[in-house]
């Protein structure tokens, strides 16, 4: 039996340019889908999969999302005095369990590797979980949960998967693939990235990781990589020679909510889906798509 996968990473320290002037004074991750900020959305998928350690590695002007998952006594008071008792659960269903949360200050923006090294010593030696709030996926079964699930067999690095198109590759870390054995497939090495006519598949890691904790080895030499930061990807390759790769082709769709059109796509998608907003969405698309 494979240890569990108990705590998961964070990283919300990034300074959100793409999304200026809304970002300047609140953090990109608490950009609202719907009626949920992104940060907010990624926290119930690793509630659902099993996390009892919620470990935010954050940066300067990030007090919101701390506060976010807090209590409001006030407003609570509120509430409760006005008699709004769905709102008042919505609120208190926030609030994660006492000694559960750690915040963590990544000083410089030196990449997703180096947000991941800052966690080191809260996550010790044991397999762990990073969530990208950026990467907002729809699914039945929360995408994580699958991972999870799946982690049991493949024990290693486990990495939620998709096929970009090859003229796309070098967004993303690409994965060489040996073998597949339905939703997982088994990888040599990976690579971040890569110009298309250098990638070895379209295979694409999306922002969803289970990951073993000799990657800190390789973390901890702060090696940089595409772009001049320390790069997640480059570490895990890293650690192949000793440490099973697969990827995971998760049952859901990804909205790339670091991008705008993405951003808008998911808000779209999401309302979609709800019995209080999915009829007069349906009617607004209709609207303005004459």
């Amino acid at each position: 039996m494979r240890r569990p996968v108990r705590k998961a990473i964070f990283p919300v320290g990034g300074l959100g340019t793409r999304f200026l002037p809304a970002t300047k004074a609140m953090p990109k991750e608490m950009l609202p889908v719907v009626d949920k900020p992104l940060i907010q959305y990624a926290v119930e998928e690793a509630k659902a999969a099993g996390i009892e350690e919620f470990i935010f590695v954050t940066g300067r002007g990030k007090t919101a999302i701390e506060n976010h998952f807090d209590r409001e006594y006030e407003l609570e008071s509120v509430l409760e005095s006005r008699g709004k008792e769905k709102e008042l659960k919505d609120l208190t269903s926030l609030l994660l369990e006492a000694g559960s949360v750690t915040y963590m200050r990544q000083q410089e923006p030196l990449g997703l590797g180096h947000a991941v090294w800052c966690a080191r010593n809260a996550i010790g030696d044991e397999p762990f979980a990073v969530l990208l709030a950026d990467d907002l996926i729809q699914a039945g079964t929360p995408c994580l949960k699958q991972m999870i699930d799946n982690y049991q067999d493949t024990g290693g690095h486990l990495v939620a998967v998709m096929d970009v198109p090859r003229e796309q590759t070098n967004r993303y870390g690409i994965l060489d693939v040996v073998s597949e054995k339905g939703p997982l497939a088994k990888a040599k090495s990976l690579i971040e990235k890569p110009a298309p006519e250098d990638a070895p598949s379209t295979l694409s890691i999306i922002g969803r990781y289970v990951l073993d904790p000799s990657v800190f080895r390789e973390l901890d030499k702060k090696e940089r990589g595409a772009g001049g930061e320390i790069q997640l990807t480059d570490a895990l390759a890293a650690t192949l020679e000793n440490v099973d790769f697969h990827g995971l082709r998760f049952d859901g769709t990804r909205f790339d909510c670091g991008s705008k059109a993405g951003f808008l796509e998911a808000t779209i998608a999401f309302a979609l889906e709800r019995k209080d907003l999915g009829g007069r969405m349906r009617d607004i698309l209709k609207k303005y798509t004459k």
